[in-house]
C-alpha cells in the first residue's frame, strides 16, 4: 500500500456496495499473517534496507511507502481509505482532532489577504478560529445568516476564496442549503468547506451536494463510544495533495495509530448506531412538543420544522441531535440537568450514551448574551445528543426532568 493514497475498494459485485458494507470492509490491508481485524501498527518510524532506499523514499521515487508516523502509518491509511470510500471522496487525511481538521483545511488553503464567508451559527471553537485566529494571519471572515443565499452573495469580495458552514449547525441544528451555497461559492471562484460532524456520512454527503471539502470530528459519531479523539479532511486528490498533505506533515497534528484503530472499529457499528439514535431522536422530539415548560423543539426531522424541505432534500434522516428551549432560562435548564437520571451532562455528542449540555454556559459561554441571541442560543436552550438507551426509558427521563424544571 502506498502512503496516503486511497485505493478503490475492490469487489466482484456488479453494483455499488451500500454504506453499511463499506463501513465494515473498505480500507482493509492485511499483513502476511492474514488477521481478521485491522492490524495496529504502533511505531514511530520505519526502516529501510539501505541508504539508497531511504533516499528514494524521501524523494518519492520508490513507488510510495512510509517514512514516519507523523506523515503516514498503515493503520491511519486504512482509516483514511475507509472514510474516503464511505464519503465518496477521492482522498482523505486524518488528524488528531476534529478542530485540527477544520483548522488545517482553512490554514492549508488560505493566505494573508484572503477573505472568508462563514455561516454564523457554529461550534464555539470554529467561531474562534474564524473570528479571532485567522485575522492574526491577515485573513478576514464575514459571518452571515447562512440560511439566506442573498447574504452569501452580498458578502462576496474580490478576494473571497473560501466559504465555511456547518449544517446541521451546532448547537441549534440550523440547516443551510449546501447545493445553493456551493453554487454561489463556485461562481465567485471560492471553495466550500463543510463541517459535517452532526450530519455524519450516513445521513448527509456534502461532496455530492457540491461541497469541495468535508471535515469531521471523528471523536463524535465515528468513534461513538467516548473513547478517543480524531478528525479527518476529505476532498479531491488535487486538494489533498496540493494543500493538505504537506501542511499536516510539517505542522504535526497527526492522528495516533491506536486512535485510528479504535475509529476503524467504531465505523463498523456506526450504521447501526446512527439508525437507532436518529429514530429515537425523532420520537423524543415528538414527545417534547407540547411538554410542560418546553417552548421550542429544534430538530431537522420534524415535519413542521421551518427547514423541513431542506432536510428532506439533503439529509437521509433528522440526525441524532436535537435542541429545545425551556421556559425559565438558565435556572430552568440547570434544574432540568439536576433532575436527569439516565442522560449525562457532557459537551460531547454522538456517543452511545445520551448526553446533554447547556450551550450558553459551555460551548458558547464566551459569547455575549446579545450575540447568543442572534445565534438563537437562549439561556433556556439545551442540546441533547441521543444515545442507544431504550427509547421509552430515555423519553421518560427527559420528560420527568422537564416537569421538574418547570
Amino acid at each position: 500500500m502506498t502512503e496516503n493514497r486511497r485505493t478503490p475498494f475492490e469487489t466482484d459485485a456488479d453494483r455499488p456496495l451500500n454504506p453499511e458494507t463499506l463501513a465494515v470492509h473498505a480500507g482493509g490491508s492485511r499483513s502476511p499473517f492474514g488477521e481478521t481485524s485491522e492490524a495496529l501498527y504502533l511505531t514511530q518510524s520505519f526502516v529501510y534496507p539501505d541508504m539508497e532506499a531511504a533516499e528514494a523514499r524521501f524523494k518519492g521515487t520508490d513507488g510510495g511507502g512510509y517514512i514516519y508516523s507523523r506523515f503516514g502509518n498503515p493503520t491511519i491509511t486504512m482509516f483514511e481509505e475507509r472514510m474516503a470510500t464511505l464519503e465518496g471522496a477521492e482522498a482523505a487525511k486524518a488528524t488528531a482532532t476534529g478542530m485540527a481538521a477544520v483548522t488545517g483545511a482553512l490554514l492549508a488553503y488560505l493566505k494573508a489577504g484572503d477573505h472568508v464567508i462563514s455561516s454564523r451559527v457554529l461550534f464555539g471553537s470554529c467561531s474562534y478560529v474564524l473570528g479571532e485566529m485567522l485575522p492574526k494571519f491577515g485573513i478576514e471572515t464575514t459571518f452571515v445568516d447562512g440560511r439566506d443565499p442573498e447574504e452569501w452573495r452580498k458578502a462576496l469580495r474580490p478576494n473571497t476564496r473560501l466559504f465555511f458552514l456547518e449544517s446541521p449547525a451546532n448547537p441549534t441544528t440550523e440547516l443551510i442549503d449546501i447545493t445553493a451555497t456551493a453554487a454561489i461559492a463556485h461562481e465567485a471562484g471560492a471553495v466550500l468547506v463543510v463541517d459535517n460532524a452532526l450530519g455524519t456520512p450516513l445521513i448527509q454527503n456534502p461532496l455530492s451536494l457540491g461541497a469541495d471539502v468535508v471535515c469531521y470530528s471523528a471523536t463524535k459519531h465515528i468513534d461513538g463510544q467516548g473513547r478517543c479523539l480524531g478528525g479527518i479532511i476529505l476532498a479531491s486528490d488535487e486538494f489533498i495533495e496540493t494543500h493538505i498533505k504537506t501542511f499536516l506533515r510539517h505542522t504535526g497534528p497527526a492522528l495516533s495509530p491506536f486512535n485510528a484503530w479504535v475509529l476503524l472499529k467504531g465505523l463498523e457499528t456506526m450504521p447501526l448506531r446512527i439508525e437507532r439514535q436518529a429514530r429515537t431522536a425523532r420520537a423524543l422530539a415528538d414527545a417534547l412538543r407540547g411538554a410542560p415548560g418546553v417552548t421550542k423543539v429544534l430538530y431537522p426531522g420534524l415535519p413542521d420544522n421551518p427547514q423541513a424541505e431542506i432536510a428532506k432534500r439533503q439529509m437521509k434522516s433528522g440526525g441524532t441531535v436535537l435542541a429545545f428551549e425551556l421556559a425559565g432560562g438558565k435556572e430552568a435548564a440547570f434544574r432540568f440537568g439536576k433532575a436527569l437520571r439516565l442522560v449525562k451532562i457532557s459537551n460531547n455528542f454522538g456517543d452511545a450514551k445520551s448526553l446533554i449540555t447547556h450551550p450558553a454556559t459551555t460551548t458558547h459561554e464566551r459569547f455575549k448574551p446579545e450575540e447568543r441571541a442572534i445565534l438563537g442560543i437562549g439561556d433556556g436552550l439545551v442540546r441533547l445528543s441521543v444515545g442507544l438507551e431504550h427509547p421509552d426509558d430515555l423519553i421518560a427521563d427527559v420528560l420527568n426532568a422537564a416537569k421538574a424544571a418547570g
